[in-house]
């Protein structure tokens, strides 16, 4: 399972896109953040094996999807 972003909270900072190691999160030509479920891997290989897009989501806007 992949992370999804809250389309109601993001505000479209982009700081998750600068924290996520798979670059699974972008941004599209209308300036909406997604991130890529093909690409997200909950960052289980990261130590700690937690979501780094979501202590950078000022606005909580990150959940599991």
């Amino acid at each position: 399972m992949a992370m999804k972003i809250n389309q109601d909270e993001c505000t479209q900072c982009g700081a998750c896109i600068d924290e996520c190691p798979n670059e699974a999160i972008y941004e599209n030509d209308d300036g909406d953040v997604f991130i890529d479920a093909d690409k997200c891997t909950e960052c289980k290989e990261q130590d700690p094996p937690e979501p780094q897009c979501v202590p950078a989501c000022a606005f909580e806007a990150i959940d599991k999807g």
